[in-house]
């Protein structure tokens, strides 16, 4: 291999490395970049300009920022929407605990306290809207109706504070109960230690999501490469194809008569032996059954058998031969001989009459 051809299959493969890290997957090959050298320059002059993803680095830079806000919005609205369902949860496990047990006076005013802070304020999220338009309010009432409901200030200091132990206690059990999901192997595990681990769980969990992630893109890369395979595959298996056709019209299809023919000339001569091998069995069978005077018996027999045939077939001629004399006559000797016959039928039965006429005479 020359110089020159050296280095343009150098700067081929690099353009195709290249182009396959910094470009969407294109399915390009060596063939296809050398084939079309522009191509392969304009692909190397995009790739300066736009990421894996084929959106620019400006739209890329600012979807990145935006993906960024949507993350802190979403974090934002967890940390609110986890505080909602743990307080409903404490409220729904106060329900409980009242068909079961009897609660202290401080639990029953903690938990009525909490029920009616999150009624009020529900309530007057939704005048909210109706009250900053037009519109009337719902059922005639304001908000100052609806803070007049509000649990008195004290309550209110008293619950919030409880509170904020009660929603740590139960995220505590969550987080536990998160991590031996996770690691079965944690119940067992003090407090302190499955504190520890949770205060990990997060790092975990991430690690593992970009495993997953990870594995994902290289199953992508490796159906990626089953799917060139198999179309290498394919193409090998038709030329596999073709050079046996190939080989079974240049090769087989010249020597098959030859076979055919020295296999018929082997089954002759396999046929002829069979054949020689069942005479001398009968032969055998022969000899073994029979004596020499049973077989001069049997010849005297045959000889007169077949003298009685000749015979027979000696008359047999002449019969056919006076048979083919009287068909020359044609319907005359037809007619003649229904006419003899009906002439002999009367004659016998006159005969018969006259025997009969006799006999009564006498």
């Amino acid at each position: 291999m020359s110089l020159s051809s050296a280095c343009s299959l150098f700067w081929q493969r690099m353009h195709l490395a290249v182009c396959s890290q910094q470009l969407p997957p294109c399915n390009l090959s060596e063939e296809d970049l050398s084939e079309n050298p522009h191509f392969s320059k304009l692909l190397l002059a995009l790739s300066q300009h736009v990421d894996g993803s084929g959106l620019s680095l400006t739209l890329a830079k600012e979807q990145a920022q935006a993906w960024k806000e949507v993350r802190l919005h979403k974090t934002t609205w967890l940390r609110s929407e986890v505080l909602q369902r743990a307080i409903q949860e404490l409220l729904v496990d106060y329900y409980v605990k009242t068909q079961d047990t009897n609660l202290t006076p401080e639990d029953k005013k903690f938990h009525d306290t909490l029920e009616q802070r999150l009624l009020v304020t529900e309530l007057t999220r939704l005048l909210g809207p109706s009250q900053e338009t037009e519109m009337p309010p719902l059922l005639g009432l304001e908000k100052a109706d609806l803070l007049e409901l509000m649990p008195p200030s004290e309550d209110f200091v008293w619950m919030r504070a409880r509170l904020q132990l009660e929603v740590e206690e139960q995220l505590k059990r969550k987080c536990f109960a998160l991590l031996c999901y996770h690691d079965p192997s944690s119940h067992a595990d003090s407090e302190t230690l499955k504190a520890a681990k949770v205060w990990k769980l997060a790092e975990v969990l991430v690690g593992e999501k970009q495993q997953c992630q990870a594995a994902r893109n290289q199953q992508k890369e490796q159906m990626v490469l089953l799917e060139k395979k198999s179309a290498t595959y394919s193409q090998v298996l038709l030329r596999c194809l073709a050079l046996l056709q190939r080989l079974l019209q240049e090769h087989r299809l010249k020597t098959q008569s030859e076979l055919d023919r020295i296999n018929a000339q082997y089954l002759e001569i396999k046929c002829s032996a069979m054949i020689l091998k069942l005479r001398m069995e009968e032969l055998k069978i022969l000899s073994d059954t029979y004596t020499a005077e049973k077989v001069e018996v049997h010849r005297l027999i045959r000889d007169r058998l077949e003298g009685a045939i000749r015979l027979q077939e000696q008359d047999m001629e002449k019969s056919q031969q006076a048979l083919n004399t009287y068909e020359v006559l044609g319907e005359e000797f037809d007619r003649l001989v229904k006419e003899y016959t009906q002439l002999k039928q009367a004659a016998e039965n006159k005969r018969w009459a006259l025997q009969e006429f006799n006999k009564a005479y006498h």
